[in-house]
């Protein structure tokens, strides 16, 4: 097997060109690191050979393919250790939501998959949509017309949050099973929030996570709620509300995870 030569680099010494690098490329390098590594021979698997993550490696059939080099390697495991990190601190920022929504006396679910019924034109048929609400809780009520069910997003990168904000009919879908949508930013590295209210679309509230404390930097629009959609209630049947021993816990093994990091 004839392996061509390609640009040694040292993952240690910075190179500009990572820099440039996006999650799409982090994708690919996964791909190709579960394939056989057949090339795609686009701008980027050309980008990720440039910056040496890639290389190419002609078979003893003549058949060209590409394989990840070990700065590729080291690229991916630095992308999984960064993945982790923004999890858990994803992970800190819902605890801290759920947390405040108890001790406002609401009844909270996370990790919930509800049935969405999003608007449609006179001629066209109802869309439905599943959403995944970070947090989402309701009035401790046993009248359903004062359930007040709220929805919080919570975003702690700003590349997530924009990518969030061009999905209409999820932000759509969450206003649907909610009276209020919050969206939850968090701060970067710097302690700047990753995101302005004025980039959240209008219907939607804005609450800043700062270090000491959740500060509102926009209410939310409240939309009438008579009753939950049956398929909603049955969704919170059949799944557990979080307790504040559940998300002291799971607040406690996201900062271990943070530290470990």
């Amino acid at each position: 097997m004839n392996i061509r030569p390609y640009a040694d680099l040292n993952p240690q010494v910075a190179n500009p060109l990572l820099d440039k690098l996006g999650r799409y490329h982090a994708k690919r390098l996964r791909e190709v690191y579960r394939s056989a590594g057949w090339p795609f021979q686009d701008t980027v698997e050309i980008e990720l050979i440039a910056t040496g993550l890639l290389e190419r490696v002609t078979q003893a059939n003549g058949q060209d393919t590409v394989r990840v080099t070990g700065v590729g390697i080291a690229y991916l495991a630095q992308c999984i250790q960064k993945n982790k990190r923004n999890r858990s601190a994803h992970e800190l920022l819902v605890d801290r939501i759920a947390q405040c929504m108890l001790r406002d006396g609401r009844v909270v679910w996370t990790g919930l998959s509800l049935r969405a019924k999003l608007s449609a034109e006179i001629d066209e048929r109802t869309r439905w949509k599943i959403c995944k609400p970070d947090v989402f809780s309701i009035r401790n009520t046993s009248v359903a017309g004062y359930v007040e069910p709220i929805v919080h997003e919570i975003k702690v990168s700003r590349a997530d949050l924009l990518g969030d904000l061009k999905r209409k009919d999820k932000r759509d879908s969450y206003i649907d099973v909610g009276g209020q949508c919050w969206y939850v930013l968090g701060c970067n590295a710097k302690g700047q929030p990753i995101g302005r209210e004025d980039e959240v679309p209008p219907e939607c509230g804005v609450m800043i996570a700062e270090p000491d404390g959740l500060h509102v930097a926009r209410n939310a629009a409240k939309r009438s709620t008579q009753d939950l959609p049956f398929a909603v209630w049955m969704a919170l049947a059949k799944a557990t509300p979080v307790t504040f021993d559940d998300a002291e816990n799971e607040y406690g093994a996201a900062q271990s995870v943070l530290k470990e990091l």
